[in-house]
């Protein structure tokens, strides 16, 4: 896949999701989103009014964390904490999904929750991803939910949350892909720190990416063209 400088760009959700922030960084954060032009700032929720009225006048959007990073909060809560971000100006959210009841093997739980999610984005206009956190799931577990995800229709299905001991590997990109196919996009997040992590995330299937590290992959893929 040949991509312009600003193709990728547009590829990454800029993350910034560290408890121990101030405004001060996240003043630079949407700077440095605006400067390369990236798609989101991906960002807690509290945070996200600030970040929006910062980019006002821009196209790049505040990517909310919901039931993050454990995602052991109710459906309710979650449902809730989407409605409440959205109002306060999210375009985009990524929640998790609640991993003990995967272990359970309680798929309607899931499907539930997923739907209920996903529906509020739905009729707000707003992009949902599915955060699996593959870490932590076996390879069964990961085309079970791509199964769901394939009823449900989430705009993404996402790997991980950069929190967890893993984060995205081109093998569950590649089986992610396999198993939703064109119908829902990808999203490769968690350990994405070079040029070389975001390509091969990339042409394994992935169509957006979560990293701390846009400027320096932005940076490293602006020689290319030198």
């Amino acid at each position: 896949m040949s991509l312009t400088v600003n193709e990728l760009a547009k590829m990454i959700d800029h993350t910034l999701l560290k408890p121990f922030i101030s405004n001060e960084d996240l003043r630079k954060h949407c700077e440095d989103a605006i400067k390369y032009n990236f798609k989101t700032v991906a960002i807690n929720n509290a945070p996200v009014p600030f970040c929006k009225k910062f980019l006002e006048g821009t196209d790049i959007l505040c990517d909310a964390a919901v039931g993050f990073p454990l995602g052991q909060s109710t459906i309710e809560t979650k449902v809730f904490e989407t409605q409440d971000v959205i109002k306060k100006g999210a375009g985009e959210v990524d929640y998790v999904i609640n991993i003990v009841e995967v272990k359970n093997s309680n798929w309607d739980y899931i499907e539930d929750e997923m739907k209920r999610v996903v529906n509020v984005c739905n009729e707000n206009n707003v992009v949902s991803k599915v955060i699996f956190e593959t870490c932590y799931l076996t390879d069964e577990e990961k085309i079970k939910i791509c199964e769901i995800a394939s009823k449900v229709r989430p705009t993404f299905v996402k790997t991980s949350t950069g929190f967890g001991t893993g984060g995205a590997t081109v093998e569950d990109i590649k089986l992610m892909k396999k198993c939703v196919g064109d119908d829902i996009k990808i999203k490769a997040s968690g350990g994405i720190r070079t040029v070389e992590d975001a390509l091969s995330m990339i042409e394994a299937g992935a169509r957006r990416l979560g990293t701390s590290q846009g400027v320096k992959i932005i940076e490293e893929y602006k020689l290319r063209f030198k």
